[in-house]
């Protein structure tokens, strides 16, 4: 397989996840990469299963990734990181442009088309703690683990969670 990009394949914030963590992983297959994000990316990048496939035969047939088969067991797909695609993924490491955020919280989605505050405060509050406490715990157990920038992305976490709880404080002291 050639190490140059066959096609142009527009690569999407999807695309260097699954480039980001096979150059963590040094060789997977697609199950294994949405494992990973599931246990670590998901809480700040949600990516679908069927996405992670996708993207992976996309990055294939564009040069950027390498694959072969696992010998014995499954036979399953094993990916690298070809020049081409580490090469893309240290582009776009490098890159600071700004993109603005997408924030996705289906509880304020419905307060802006009419859902009741006082339904739906009390059940985003106690999520919000839920989660945040779950962090603090990770942070606890292993942020000295973890390099600065996965620190830094949990800090994130704790930040943003701690932020959704003194807005959903703020909807219900509003209501009374």
């Amino acid at each position: 397989m050639a190490d140059s990009p066959r096609a142009d394949p527009r690569l999407t914030t999807p695309s260097f996840l699954v480039l980001g963590f096979i150059d963590q992983l040094g060789e997977a297959s697609p199950y294994d990469i949405k494992g990973a994000a599931a246990s670590t990316v998901a809480p700040f990048w949600s990516m679908p299963h069927a996405q992670v496939y996708a993207q992976c035969d996309r990055l294939v047939a564009a040069g950027l990734l390498s694959e072969s088969r696992q010998a014995g067991g499954r036979n399953r797909r094993l990916l690298k990181l070809t020049p081409a695609g580490r090469a893309a993924l240290q582009e776009w490491l490098a890159d600071s442009t700004f993109v603005p955020v997408e924030a996705r919280e289906r509880g304020i989605l419905k307060l802006w088309f009419g859902g009741r505050p006082e339904v739906h405060s009390p059940v985003q509050l106690e999520a919000h703690h839920r989660t945040l406490a779950e962090y603090e715990e990770l942070a606890e157990e292993v942020g000295e683990l973890l390099t600065r920038g996965q620190r830094e992305a949990l800090e994130f976490g704790i930040r943003y969670e701690r932020m959704m709880i003194d807005f959903w404080q703020w909807v219900e002291q509003r209501g009374e």
